[in-house]
C-alpha cells in the first residue's frame, strides 16, 4: 500500500479512511477539499488546523488522522525524497523525531505565526516570501554517484508527455528556418575583403591556416552526436532529455540570429574568397517582393537541407558572432556527461576531448575568430547550466514562479510536470525491442480502430440513405397516380366541352333551319293563301 500510496485518487484515499476514521467530517473534507494520495503526503499542521476550523473536526478525530498521516510520510519516504520535501540524507529516525518535536512544540504557536514564519514540517516544508504568503519549499533530491536516484517513485511521478517534445521540436524546427534565411541575408551584407582586411586576433596571428581542420571539426561533432543518440536510444527518459535538447539548442540558435545580424564582421581569412555577390539575386525592378522573397527562401532551404555543414557543399561567410559550430560541439558534450552514469569517466573524457579538439579545429582552420569561439562556448555552457539548475532545484522557482513564467517561459512549461534530477537510467536491448513491439502494436491497434470507426460510419451513413431513398419511392407513386388522375379529369373535361360545343352547334343548325323553314312558310301563305288540308 504505501510504494503505490501516491497515486491513490480521492476516492481511494476516502475508502482507506472509512477503515481508519469513524468521522464524517474528515471524510467529507477529503472529498471536499479534493485530497488525493499525493495532497495527503504533502499536508502539514497549518493545513491540518485549516480543516480543523473549516469543517468542525473534533480534537480527537484530528490527532487520529495527524498520526495517520505521519505513518503514511514516512512509509512514503522515498517519494517525499523525489518531491523535495526532506532530504535524503537524514535517516528515517531522525525524522520522525523531527516530525514529533514539531507536533509537541510547534502545533501550539504555528497558528499565530502562519504570515510571517514558516511552518515547522519536513524542513520547513512551506515557506513565506516577502508578501507573507506560503509557497511549497522543495529541495532536490540527492543522486548517487552513477547518476541514478534511490526512489523508487520514479516510474510512476515522471511522464514523457509526447506533446511537449513534439512542441519543442517544432521550435527548433523553426528556429533552425529563421537562422538558415538569416544566414543568406548576412551573406549578401558581408565586407569587402581588399577593404575591410581582417581584423587582429591573437589565436589567429599567431596560428598558421590548417586547411582540413574544419572538415576534422566536423567529424568531432559526428562523433559527438552519434555518442548521443545512442544515450537516447537506451535512457529511459529520452523524451524528457529531446526536450530539452531542443529548447536549449533553439534558445541559442535564436540569440545567434540576431548576433551575426546586428554586426557584420570581416572575413577571418585571406584564404576564405567571401564576396557579397557569391550569391547575389539579381533584384530586377521588374521582380516583385515576393520573387524576391522565394529567391532567398531557395537559397535558405539549401543551407538548412545541410545542416549549414561544409562536408554537405555548404558554404556561407559573414556568420561569425558567434560561431554555430562552437554551439553544437558544447550542447552535446555537456548533454552526453549530464545524462550517463558519472563513473564513466572514459566517455566523459572523449566527450570533452572532442569538444576541446574541435573548437580547436574551428580556430585552425581560420573560419571564426576567437572571440566567436569564446562567446559561443560560454553562452552555450552557461545556459546549459542555467537551465538544469533550475530544474533540478524547485526551490529557486517555486517562491516566485510568476517571474519564472514571465522571463522564462519555455522553462516554465516544459518543466512544470518534472520535480527534481532525471535519474540516469537505462533501458536494456529487450525492453527496447519490447518498447519498440508495443509501439508497433498501438499504432497498429490506433490504426485498425481508426479505420473501424471510418467503416462504421461510412455504414451508418449508407443505411441512412437507403431510408431516405425508400421514403422518398414510397412517396413518388402517389404524386403520380394523382397526377394521373388530374391529368384523366383535364382529358374527361375537355371530351365533355368538345362534346357540348358540338352539340349547341347542332342545335343552333336545328333552330336555325327551323326558323328559315317557318319564315318560308310564312312568305308562302302570305301570297298564295293557306295551305289546304287533305
Amino acid at each position: 500500500m504505501s510504494e503505490n500510496f501516491i497515486n491513490y485518487n480521492v476516492k481511494e484515499v476516502k475508502n482507506f479512511f472509512k477503515t481508519q476514521i469513524e468521522s464524517k467530517e474528515i471524510l467529507n473534507a477529503i472529498v471536499e477539499e479534493k485530497i488525493d494520495g499525493k495532497t495527503l503526503l504533502l499536508l502539514n499542521e497549518h493545513d491540518l488546523y485549516i480543516l480543523e476550523s473549516k469543517y468542525k473536526i473534533l480534537l480527537g478525530d484530528l490527532k487520529k488522522f495527524s498520526l495517520i498521516i505521519h505513518k503514511l510520510q514516512s512509509e512514503n519516504r522515498n517519494c517525499l525524497v523525489y518531491l523535495g520535501v526532506i532530504d535524503s540524507n537524514q535517516s528515517q529516525q531522525q525524522l520522525l523525531i523531527h516530525n514529533l518535536l514539531n507536533k509537541s512544540s510547534g502545533s501550539n504557536t504555528s497558528r499565530h505565526s502562519n504570515s510571517n514564519h514558516s511552518v515547522n514540517f519536513h524542513h520547513n516544508l512551506f515557506v513565506a516570501d516577502r508578501n507573507g504568503r506560503l509557497h511549497d519549499a522543495k529541495i532536490s533530491p540527492d543522486n548517487s554517484v552513477d547518476g541514478s536516484s534511490s526512489s523508487k517513485c520514479f516510474e510512476t511521478c515522471i511522464r514523457p508527455e509526447f506533446f511537449k517534445t513534439v512542441v519543442s521540436l517544432g521550435y527548433a524546427f523553426l528556429v533552425t528556418w529563421i537562422t538558415a534565411f538569416v544566414m543568406v541575408i548576412v551573406h549578401e551584407r558581408v565586407p569587402d575583403s581588399k577593404r575591410y582586411p581582417p581584423l587582429p586576433d591573437i589565436f589567429l596571428d599567431n596560428v598558421p591556416h590548417i586547411s582540413w581542420a574544419f572538415f576534422a571539426c566536423e567529424v568531432t561533432g559526428a562523433i559527438l552526436f552519434s555518442f548521443w543518440v545512442c544515450v537516447l536510444l537506451f535512457h529511459k527518459y529520452r523524451m524528457i532529455l529531446l526536450r530539452r535538447f531542443f529548447a536549449l539548442g533553439g534558445t541559442v540558435f535564436l540569440l545567434r540570429c540576431f548576433t551575426m545580424l546586428i554586426t557584420s564582421l570581416s572575413v577571418p581569412g585571406i584564404h576564405l574568397q567571401c564576396q557579397a555577390t557569391d550569391h547575389k539575386f539579381d533584384d530586377r525592378d521588374d521582380l516583385t517582393v515576393m520573387e524576391m522573397l522565394i529567391n532567398r527562401v531557395n537559397r535558405a532551404l539549401e543551407i538548412w537541407s545541410g545542416l549549414g555543414m561544409a562536408i554537405q557543399g555548404v558554404r556561407t561567410c559573414g556568420d561569425y558572432m558567434f560561431s554555430g559550430h562552437t554551439v553544437a560541439l558544447t550542447l552535446l558534450n555537456f548533454f552526453i556527461t549530464e545524462y550517463t552514469p558519472r563513473n564513466l569517466y572514459f566517455l566523459h573524457t572523449v566527450t570533452w576531448l572532442c569538444n576541446m579538439f574541435g573548437i580547436f579545429f574551428i580556430l585552425a582552420a581560420h573560419e571564426h575568430y576567437s572571440i566567436d569561439v569564446f562567446i559561443a562556448f560560454y553562452i552555450s555552457s552557461r545556459l546549459f547550466l542555467y537551465y538544469h539548475t533550475l530544474a533540478n532545484n524547485q526551490a529557486l522557482m517555486s517562491s516566485d514562479s510568476n517571474r519564472t513564467r514571465i522571463w522564462f517561459p519555455l522553462f516554465s512549461y516544459f518543466e512544470s510536470s518534472v520535480e527534481g534530477i532525471i535519474p540516469n537510467e537505462y533501458n536494456s536491448l529487450s525492453d527496447i525491442f519490447k518498447t519498440f513491439g508495443n509501439c508497433l502494436i498501438n499504432t497498429k491497434d490506433l490504426f485498425m480502430l481508426t479505420t473501424r470507426r471510418i467503416w462504421l460510419t461510412q455504414q451508418n451513413q449508407n443505411q441512412e440513405s437507403n431510408k431516405r431513398q425508400k421514403r422518398s419511392q414510397s412517396h413518388t407513386p402517389k404524386r403520380n397516380v394523382n397526377n394521373n388522375k388530374s391529368s384523366m379529369n383535364g382529358n374527361d373535361i375537355e371530351k365533355m366541352r368538345r362534346s357540348i360545343s358540338g352539340n349547341l352547334a347542332v342545335t343552333n343548325d336545328i333552330n336555325s333551319n327551323e326558323s328559315s323553314l317557318t319564315n318560308s312558310t310564312r312568305k308562302y301563305e302570305k301570297f298564295n293563301g293557306p295551305k289546304k288540308e287533305n
